[in-house]
């Protein structure tokens, strides 16, 4: 199995709705996906190929911390699905790794996520309270976590890390 990391184009949307209704079951994220690319929330998104099949996709968008002057807007991982005849292949892995790694470039100072504890440390996720940063909804510590990707850019910030108005828009 030969996996590719790339950017989506036009032509794979109606793809990566499937893609995140079969991983999820459902489709709120499909939904969720759809209302932040209509509005122009999208910082990244990426896909997983096999032999021109997409077989997954991560999606990062806006997060806010702070306001005025110490405003610093990083990236929110997430929804990330992997179809389920491709789960526990390191294809998660290779998306998080590869977002990772374009958002640093980019300049993005910091990746949150809101996730499974046991999951996301290996990427060097920490709970971002360990940041001084707070998730705008009520959920367990251990669950909202961040990843630095440029300290002098977020050394001393802390506050609440408010996402996208679609995230709150219960879809």
């Amino acid at each position: 199995m030969l996996i590719n990391i790339r950017e989506e184009r036009p032509e794979d949307i109606a793809m990566i709705r499937g893609v995140n209704i079969e991983a999820f079951g459902r489709s709120q994220e499909a939904n969720l996906i759809e209302m932040l690319r209509t509005n122009g929330g999208i910082l990244l998104s990426l896909l997983a190929t096999n032999e021109d099949q997409i077989v997954g996709h991560i999606l990062y968008s806006a997060v806010t911390v702070g306001s005025g002057e110490r405003k610093i807007i990083g990236a929110g991982l997430g929804p990330m699905a992997v179809l389920p005849e491709y789960q526990r292949r390191g294809i998660g892995t290779k998306l998080i790794e590869f977002g990772t790694t374009r958002l640093k470039q980019s300049g993005c100072p910091f990746i949150v996520v809101l996730g499974h504890a046991d999951y996301y440390p290996r990427f060097g996720f920490r709970p971002a309270s360990d940041y001084g940063l707070k998730c705008e909804w009520s959920v367990p510590d251990n669950a909202f976590m961040a990843l630095a990707l440029n300290e002098s850019k977020i050394g001393g910030l802390s506050g609440l890390a408010k996402y996208r108005a679609e995230f709150s828009s219960g879809v």
